[in-house]
């Protein structure tokens, strides 16, 4: 007989969880923020809403094992509108 809760499996789900909400807040928001730098009504804010900042880039470094070739790199240039859908992924993650 199971009395307690399994914190480990939940945590786990729960962090996966919210990744998922953070990416996809991430992706919605910056589709959002092209599709308002093509609306004539936000003609004055988009370029402030698309305007990427860099955070981080990490050059793309070329691996050659002579049987396959492997190329890694990664950068971040988040919007403001990515942001914005972040903040509204947290929102809606912490609500349900």
């Amino acid at each position: 007989m199971r009395t307690g809760t399994n914190k480990g499996s939940s945590a786990g789900k729960s962090m996966g969880m919210m990744f998922l909400f953070l990416i996809t807040g991430a992706i919605v928001g910056g589709i959002l923020g092209e599709l308002a730098a093509s609306s004539s009504l936000l003609s004055g804010v988009a370029p402030y809403l698309i305007k990427p900042f860099p955070v981080f880039d990490l050059p793309p470094v070329a691996i050659n094992l002579y049987v396959i070739k492997l190329v890694i790199g990664f950068a971040l240039y988040p919007n403001l509108m990515s942001v914005l859908g972040i903040i509204a992924a947290i929102l809606l993650f912490r609500r349900f």
